[in-house]
């Protein structure tokens, strides 16, 4: 695995870029403050595009509020590799492992959506030590969304995707639109369409929706041991809502939170989204809550991470403090993070925050 260090922004957001095991290369990027919060999101995504989106930019502004929010494009998808053969589970696993590697925290909390929850699952189960907590949003335990246990059906689905998937009329995406969102305005309808053109091409969005057919999440559901909260909308016309019930009851001790809504995609103004919000909110609180240290009290840093905030009191940068107690810059970050985790501070202003502290205890 490898970061590369260039970073892109999109208003606030910080765009950064690794390379999985194979080689593909995957986006991925920051926004906000607070306790890292990791989205495992579905495949119909774009890390910039997103952005201008009346269905998803409501979810982008409130998850950052509250937390330290870390999305990624999939593999074929938005601006990671298109040129891709490889949709498995395990591989979509490991392109999340390498996301974990790279970012600098030990812990996070895990969101999957819709079909991204698969992806979270696996991982929560397989490493409990990296996952504080686990939201599961809408999720698709196996298969994709539309799903279809008829033949005749789930053909003539593929067949939509093959004629349509990259027209510049959205006639035959319109379908699917219908199905995620479907009491939404033709604004958002628009959108969504476009989104599902710009995101992947024709092949990437067949080939991907066959490999998620047999995905079966089934033996990693009693593993998992983070607090697990599960969000599924009664009348989700793309993922029926006992798939989600279904986990809930699979996972130890997980909760389940039934909304009342059609769509698969919750839209900003329906009642159902404070639900959502509300409770993904409170949810992540303990998270929020460790970051806040008693007053006045002194930071419990280890003796590296001391030797790395001193230097940054001392203007050092981040390449001089690598150079000076040998370490990689990546290393560096990745203290300088814990210490702001253990300061209570995050944002842009963490680093002055942290110092100020440390030379007040100092």
């Amino acid at each position: 695995m490898t970061v590369q260090g260039h970073r892109v922004r999109a208003g606030e957001q910080e765009l950064r870029f690794s390379r999985a095991a194979d080689g593909t290369r995957l986006a991925w990027s920051t926004h906000g403050a607070g306790p890292p919060l990791v989205l495992a999101s579905c495949w119909m995504s774009h890390l910039q595009h997103d952005w201008h989106s009346p269905v998803w930019r409501h979810f982008l502004d409130a998850l950052g509020a509250v937390a330290t929010t870390i999305r990624y494009d999939e593999r074929g998808f938005g601006l990671s590799d298109w040129d891709v053969t490889d949709f498995s589970l395990q591989a979509r696993l490991g392109d999340l492992e390498t996301l974990l590697d790279a970012v600098p925290y030990q812990r996070v909390a895990l969101m999957g959506m819709s079909a991204g929850a698969p992806v979270a699952i696996a991982y929560a189960a397989l490493h409990p030590e990296r996952v504080s907590r686990l939201v599961l949003y809408a999720p698709i335990g196996s298969g994709c969304f539309a799903a279809s246990d008829d033949a005749e059906a789930e053909a003539a689905l593929m067949a939509i995707i093959s004629a349509g998937w990259g027209r510049k009329d959205p006639l035959f995406r319109r379908v699917f639109t219908s199905m995620l969102i479907p009491e939404a305005t033709e604004e958002q309808m628009g959108w969504l369409d476009e989104q599902q053109r710009v995101s992947t091409s024709t092949h990437n969005a067949m080939a991907s929706r066959v490999a998620r057919a047999t995905v079966d999440v089934t033996p990693y559901l009693p593993l998992v041991q983070a607090p697990t909260l599960v969000l599924h909308a009664r009348g989700d016309r793309a993922a029926p809502f006992d798939r989600g019930l279904r986990l809930a009851r699979a996972i130890p001790e997980a909760r389940l939170v039934p909304l009342e809504s059609r769509n698969h995609i919750l839209l900003g103004d329906e009642p159902a989204w404070r639900v959502f919000h509300d409770e993904v909110v409170d949810f992540l609180a303990p998270d929020r809550d460790e970051l806040v240290p008693p007053p006045e009290a002194a930071l419990a840093l280890s003796a590296r991470e001391r030797e790395v905030l001193a230097l940054a009191a001392h203007g050092d940068t981040n390449e001089t403090i690598a150079a000076a107690l040998h370490l990689s810059v990546r290393t560096v970050e990745r203290h300088l993070q814990n210490v702001y985790l253990k300061a209570g501070v995050s944002g842009r202003t963490a680093r002055t925050a942290a110092v100020v502290r440390y030379l007040s205890r100092s």
